[in-house]
């Protein structure tokens, strides 16, 4: 059976597809399947947009599909950006600014705790569904630092290692991450289902 993901973000589907390739006959980003399609992300939660991304896929495509919803959830801004994370400044995808804002509104605060969410939703075309959550928790640092990752990967400190997530190579934080996580736990899912 093939395997529609649906992003086209290079680092996740080189990520997703490694990870899911022995549960699949053909693992596919969307761009490969040919498939054109934006889901309006109108969820209350990370988990319903991936579920509602995965089910539109699975949908259009006739395939089992598997779509995620990631974001910051900090502490003392009452867990924001949340689901907005992408587009917290209003623009979206604009780390730089995204960054900026999120300092901002951090000014003067002590309480920088702060955790990464990744949902994932699996969904084959008859319906049946396979989902996982997982996190990873730190806090906000002060200022930017590192040159890898993406989003607030560069505000994103690790107490534990005195380091930010950007400051962390590929490999490293794909087995920490948020998204590595939830992703363990979903083969853990299906290996019992086999």
């Amino acid at each position: 059976m093939k395997l529609i993901i649906a992003s086209n973000n290079a680092h996740k589907l080189t990520e997703m597809k490694a990870i899911l390739a022995p549960f699949f006959d053909d693992v596919q980003s969307m761009r490969e399947a040919g498939i054109e399609h934006e889901t309006v992300e109108d969820g209350q939660t990370f988990m319903e947009n991936a579920l509602k991304k995965a089910r539109e896929l699975a949908a259009l495509s006739g395939c089992c599909a598997i779509a995620d919803d990631s974001g910051l959830c900090v502490d003392a801004l009452g867990g924001a950006p949340g689901i907005y994370s992408a587009r917290f400044s209003g623009v979206h995808g604009d780390d730089k600014a995204n960054n900026r804002l999120l300092l901002q509104k951090l000014e003067g605060v002590s309480d920088r705790g702060a955790h990464y969410t990744c949902a994932i939703a699996l969904v084959w075309p008859d319906g049946k569904t396979v989902t996982a959550e997982d996190y990873l928790y730190g806090e906000i640092a002060h200022d930017e630092k590192g040159g890898n990752g993406f989003g607030y990967d560069p505000l994103f400190l690790l107490p534990e290692r005195g380091l930010r997530t950007a400051e962390l190579s590929a490999e490293e934080k794909n087995r920490i991450s948020h998204r590595g996580k939830a992703l363990r736990q979903l083969v853990e899912k299906l290996e019992a289902m086999e």
